[in-house]
């Protein structure tokens, strides 16, 4: 039986973080993204920003600006 690894795992899921981008103080195992799976369950495995804002971040990003124009040669 492993006893360290269920201590790390109590620790971690009564932490919270606060989000970069929209400095709320959230629950850091339901509201954030994994980005180190290898890692296991350690703080530092989780991103610095919400579930709620990456998406917001990435649909802004993937709006299209058709400001091309041909070139005038």
């Amino acid at each position: 039986m492993d006893l360290d690894g269920q201590i790390k795992l109590g620790h971690l899921l009564l932490q919270d973080r606060k989000c970069r981008s929209c400095r709320e103080t959230k629950n850091l195992v339901e509201d954030f993204y994994r980005t180190r799976k290898d890692r296991g369950a350690v703080a530092s495995s989780y991103s610095y920003e919400c579930k709620e804002c990456t998406i917001r971040r990435i649909l802004d990003n993937k709006k299209c600006s058709n400001t091309w124009e041909y070139p005038d040669w």
